[in-house]
């Protein structure tokens, strides 16, 4: 449920960016931060380790216009993807509005992506919610390596529910602008 502000006229919402170790997640971010006017966004908070891999999260804020007079802020979260994080994944799903899902295309990681969904779906039901019930789209990340797994297998693994997919090769930045506006939209019809 996104929080609203009725002093300062903002409704503001969070998104959390969801998958694998290695997937996209924080390359996702850090293509949009480099993208949008700086009078529109937050600096991007990134908590690596050594080796450039999230530790507890990366965070982006972005004002993105308008709805009914009120500015619409995201606040846009991307969760660790080892497994030795689970708890802090588990924490940022906690009053999530909308979840990108990014999986890697890649025929090895076809598993680890089917396990990172049911993951979150386990995550959420600690809070006793259920993925029907939020808004979610899909990113089929890194469809620019030269083996990739077809479509219509990512859209069997992981797309339960039909919900929005999109390609993308997130270090291009090919599909990343495509799945932020796939999930705006969608967190702000369920608002309206």
């Amino acid at each position: 449920m996104p929080t609203v502000n009725f002093i300062t006229k903002q409704i503001q919402y969070k998104i959390v960016y969801y998958g694998t170790g290695l997937g996209g997640k924080t390359t996702n971010l850090r293509y949009i931060h480099s993208q949008v006017a700086p009078k529109d966004r937050s600096e991007l908070i990134v908590m690596s380790t050594e080796t450039e891999r999230t530790l507890y999260f990366d965070f982006l804020a972005l004002s993105l216009g308008d709805i009914k007079g009120m500015q619409a802020r995201f606040s846009i979260y991307t969760v660790p993807g080892q497994w030795e994080y689970s708890a802090s994944r588990k924490l940022l799903l906690n009053g999530v509005d909308g979840i990108v899902f990014v999986s890697d295309s890649s025929p090895s990681r076809r598993e680890e992506n089917k396990k990172a969904l049911l993951d979150m779906i386990e995550n959420l039901a600690t809070y006793k919610r259920k993925l029907v019930d939020i808004p979610c789209v899909l990113q089929y990340n890194k469809r620019d390596l030269t083996s990739v797994l077809p479509l219509s297998v990512m859209e069997q693994d992981l797309n339960l529910l039909k919900v929005p997919s999109f390609e993308a090769a997130a270090i291009e930045g090919n599909g990343v602008f495509s799945t932020l506006k796939g999930i705006t939209k969608l967190v702000c019809q369920l608002d309206a």
